[in-house]
């Protein structure tokens, strides 16, 4: 019997989080995508459930999770996430993250390689420069003006129009045009667009991502399993990225998913949770300390 996620409500640190929930056993937690919700799991909880504690915030900012004015960088949404775990319960997760997701979720296991049992990224944020020109767009002055007239309802409700119009950005019919559309449609009030530059410009500018963790993949070599997935047709992060980082972290596996474009994981949900527990199942969670860190930090600078 396939279980369905229920979602739930906690407040941190004074702000409500909004987060799906589902199974017992060991933790997986699943975060998502800029602009993005903890819905895009949707297809693929049931299947991690059956066997696992499975969280799914929306991230600070993000869907129905509180919108303060704050810090939206990758280090303030990983401390966020240990903050989450341990409200919850839990002092441990394999933890999966998506684009945006990605680039938290290798910060976590960077701020906190205790916590981390397991890393998988998909399409994630953080591996090179070059993004979307969309993205590269949203950043750039007069963004905060232009992003109202582009949210407004009426533009809002003609949907057929905006999907040609995602279409002509590189978005492909079927998840990625999907996700594009529920994205867009997420910036329609003050607070969520706020939020939404907020994190944007902290890790992109015009000329692409600026914050990357390519100078410290090496720090993944103390027995942290990884895992990396990416769609052969992302138009939003290229497959290099992926390709580049399996060749710099030893051990690491890389499942590319041919014809899936930015959700690989909306483009063909079976296979992707079928490779998510077999990842799971041939892997131990990671028991990793600070000498061990420290260590390799050691032989890195001499």
């Amino acid at each position: 019997m396939r279980e369905v996620a229920t979602t739930r409500d906690v407040l941190l640190h004074g702000h409500r989080i909004r987060y799906r929930t589902a199974g017992r056993g060991p933790v997986v937690l699943l975060i998502h995508g800029i602009a993005g919700t903890s819905a895009t799991w949707d297809e693929i909880i049931p299947a991690l459930a059956a066997r696992y504690t499975v969280i799914a915030p929306d991230l600070l900012g993000h869907g129905d999770s509180a919108k303060p004015r704050g810090d939206y960088s990758l280090g303030a949404y990983a401390s966020g996430i240990r903050d989450l775990l341990a409200v919850l319960g839990h002092s441990h997760a394999t933890v999966i993250g998506h684009s945006l997701g990605g680039g938290v979720a290798m910060q976590f296991a960077y701020q906190f390689p205790q916590r981390c049992d397991r890393l998988v990224l998909v399409s994630s944020g953080g591996l090179g420069e070059e993004v979307h020109a969309s993205l590269r767009a949203a950043t750039l002055p007069g963004s905060e003006w232009v992003l109202p007239l582009m949210c407004a309802p009426g533009v809002r409700d003609a949907v057929n129009s905006a999907g040609s119009m995602l279409a002509r950005l590189g978005l492909r019919a079927g998840p990625d045009l999907e996700e594009g559309w529920r994205g867009f449609c997420s910036l329609g009030d003050a607070d969520s667009r706020r939020a939404f530059l907020h994190t944007l410009r902290t890790i992109v500018d015009a000329g692409g991502q600026r914050v990357s963790a390519t100078d410290r993949l090496y720090l993944m070599d103390v027995g942290l399993p990884v895992m990396i997935v990416w769609g052969e047709r992302d138009p939003i992060i290229p497959m290099q990225h992926g390709l580049e980082a399996h060749a710099a972290v030893p051990g690491s596996r890389l499942e590319l998913f041919p014809g899936a474009g930015h959700f690989p994981h909306r483009d063909d949900p079976s296979r992707f949770a079928d490779v998510l527990l077999d990842f799971l199942d041939t892997t131990e969670p990671a028991d990793i300390t600070d000498e061990k860190v420290h260590e390799l930090l050691r032989r890195r600078a001499s």
